[in-house]
């Protein structure tokens, strides 16, 4: 884990944001892959306070051989939540709004993973999913590696830290999302 500057996060920090840099960690660890295989320098940007967890978290999903299809700040794509998502990116850290909200994410703050989104897409209370390639995803019977499902090991380790899964919440529902706040 390290300390993260200005220059790490030139396309996903600003001035304003409700976190700086001083306060965000840099956690770097290995993690399977989707190939079946460990991966090594996956990267995750989040709040200091919940590094520790997280890195908990992570190793309890590696030991269970949890799959990932990538992991890379968001800055890798200039701060587009949009472009992560059509990679299949998980990441962490981004100061941006809440999807449809003037408000911050919880991103913004660092305490907010989004883990294989496209495995695991945004679907509006009407159904739709913005990215094509996810559309199969929101039929939430498939067991595909790397789907979270209620009660799964995914679900679990975030629940030991406390943290909320989005495909808890009422009408739209965000499969991909887990954070301190449960939104």
């Amino acid at each position: 884990m390290k300390k993260v500057s200005a220059a790490d996060l030139k396309h996903s920090w600003r001035k304003g944001c409700p976190v700086g840099p001083s306060g965000l960690r840099m956690i770097e660890m290995t993690y399977w892959g989707m190939d079946g295989k460990p991966h090594e320098g996956g990267k995750l940007v989040v709040n200091a306070k919940a590094a520790d967890d997280l890195v908990g978290v992570f190793r309890t999903l590696f030991d269970k051989r949890y799959p990932i299809r990538r992991m890379v700040p968001v800055d890798v794509y200039k701060g587009s939540d949009f472009d992560s998502i059509e990679a299949d990116n998980t990441s962490a850290f981004n100061c941006r709004n809440a999807t449809g909200s003037g408000n911050w994410s919880q991103h913004a703050y660092g305490l907010a993973i989004d883990i294989n989104p496209c495995e695991n897409p945004y679907v509006t209370a009407g159904g739709e999913v913005a990215h094509k390639d996810c559309v199969k995803y929101k039929n939430r019977a498939n067991r595909d590696p790397g789907v979270i499902h209620k009660g799964d090991k995914v679900v679990k380790a975030f629940a030991a830290i406390g943290w909320g899964w989005g495909g808890d919440w009422s009408g739209t529902k965000d499969y991909q999302h887990f954070s301190s706040s449960g939104r």
